[in-house]
C-alpha cells in the first residue's frame, strides 16, 4: 500500500465526488463542441457494450486496425508514383511502386499479428488513498513462437503509454496507473493496447474493460488536530475522569524501573524522549473515533462537504493512532468497530471509512 497523500483540510471536494480527469472537460468550451459531444457519446456507448473481464485474449473480434498519418502519406505517395509511371511508361517506377505496396501489405499482417493471439491478465490492485495514483499490473502472455515488439498499454484517453516486447512463448509485465479521485469501491477505467510495429503506417489497437474494482480510502487530512479525549470504559468506575490534556496519549514520561515492553519506541524515536504506556489510564479510558461527533464539530466551521472532511480527519486519526500503537475504536452511524490495534484493525477502519 502506498504512503498516504498529504491533502489539506478542505481540499476534498464536497460530497467526495471529485470529477475524474476524463470528466473534467465536461464543463467549459469543449462542452459546446458538437464533434466532441458526439465523440464522447459514441465512446460511452461503445465502451458500455464491451464485456467486463480481468483476462482477455485478443483476436479478430476485438482487435482493430486503421492507417496512421504516415500510412495515408505513404498511400498518397504510391498513388502519385503509379500515375507518373503510367503516364511516362516508367518500368522502374512500376517496380518501385509495387515493391513499396507489397511491403506495406506485409506490414499490415505483421502489425495485426503482433496483438492478435496475445493474452492480457489484470493483477488486482490494492486499496489506495484518494488523490494517490493507483498502479495497475498487467501480464502479457505470448503463446506463439515469434517475438512481439512494440506493444503499448495505457488507460484509455490518458496518453501515458508503457511499452514492452514479449518473447516467444514468454510473458511480460507492464504497470500503468491512474489517479484515484473518488473514495469508495470504484470500477477500474477502460484500458487500451496498441502497436504500430513494424512500419508505423498502421495502428492496431484494442479496448479492454477490467471487471475488478479498487477500494479508495478517504484522503487523510493534512495536519489534523490532536486525537480526541478518551472515553471512560463501559462498566468502569463512574468517577473516572476524562483526560483533560485534549489529546489521548495513553502514555506518560518514562519512570526508572518501567519494563521495556511498556516503552513506546515509535513515539520515543520521534521525540528523543522515552515514554511508557500508562497502564492505569489505558484501563480507565478508551479512544473512540466518532464520525457523528466530528461532523458536528465541523458543521459550524466548514461550509459543505462536512461528511468528506470528517472522513478525511478520521482517516488521519486512524493512521495516527496506529502509528502510536494505541487501541482505538470507530463509530459511524449505527455501526462501530470495537477498540483494537494492528494492521488488520487499521484496514477494517479504513475500509469502513471508504464505504461510509
Amino acid at each position: 500500500m502506498m504512503a498516504p497523500p498529504l491533502s489539506a483540510l478542505g481540499a476534498s471536494p464536497p460530497g467526495g465526488r471529485t470529477r475524474r480527469p476524463s470528466e473534467a472537460g465536461s464543463t467549459g468550451a469543449l462542452t459546446w463542441n458538437p464533434v466532441t459531444l458526439v465523440r464522447r457519446r459514441f465512446q460511452a456507448w461503445w465502451q458500455a457494450r464491451l464485456p467486463l473481464k480481468d483476462s482477455t485474449t485478443l483476436n479478430q473480434r476485438n482487435v482493430y486496425i486503421l492507417p496512421t498519418r504516415p500510412g495515408f502519406m505513404l498511400g498518397l505517395t504510391l498513388l502519385v508514383l503509379l500515375v507518373a509511371s503510367i503516364n511516362y511508361q516508367l518500368n522502374l517506377g512500376y517496380l518501385l511502386t509495387f515493391m513499396l505496396t507489397g511491403a506495406a501489405i506485409i506490414g499490415v499482417h505483421v502489425c495485426h499479428g503482433t496483438l492478435s493471439g496475445l493474452t492480457m491478465h489484470l493483477i488486482a490492485p490494492d486499496a489506495h488513498f484518494a488523490g494517490a495514483s493507483v498502479p495497475l499490473g498487467i501480464q502479457l502472455n505470448n503463446p506463439s513462437k515469434r517475438n512481439r515488439y512494440g506493444i503499448g498499454l495505457a488507460v484509455l484517453g490518458s496518453g501515458h503509454w508503457s511499452w514492452t516486447d514479449v518473447g516467444p512463448q514468454g510473458s511480460a509485465k507492464v504497470q500503468i496507473s491512474f489517479p484515484a479521485t473518488v473514495r469508495g469501491l470504484q470500477p477500474l477505467p477502460a484500458l487500451t493496447a496498441e502497436t504500430r510495429f513494424p512500419l508505423g503506417t498502421f495502428r492496431v489497437w484494442t479496448v479492454w474493460r477490467p471487471a475488478s474494482k479498487v477500494l479508495v480510502y478517504p484522503a487523510p487530512e493534512l495536519n489534523p488536530p490532536p486525537l480526541p479525549p478518551g472515553e471512560p470504559r463501559s462498566g468502569g468506575a463512574q468517577t473516572a475522569q476524562r483526560h483533560t490534556t485534549g489529546e489521548f496519549d495513553g502514555v506518560r514520561a518514562y519512570r526508572r524501573g518501567d519494563p521495556l515492553k511498556l516503552v513506546v519506541w515509535k513515539k520515543a524515536a520521534k521525540s528523543d524522549e522515552l515514554v511508557s504506556r500508562d497502564a492505569q489510564q489505558a484501563q480507565r479510558l478508551e479512544l473512540w473515533l466518532d464520525l457523528g461527533a466530528v461532523e458536528n464539530q465541523l458543521r459550524n466551521r466548514a461550509a459543505g462537504g462536512v461528511r468528506e472532511l470528517a472522513l478525511s480527519r478520521l482517516c488521519a486519526w486512524v493512521l495516527q493512532a496506529e502509528s502510536r500503537g494505541l487501541r482505538y475504536g470507530l463509530r459511524w452511524g449505527s455501526h462501530e468497530l470495537a477498540p483494537d490495534s494492528g494492521p488488520a484493525h487499521q484496514k477494517n477502519c479504513l475500509q469502513a471509512l471508504a464505504l461510509a
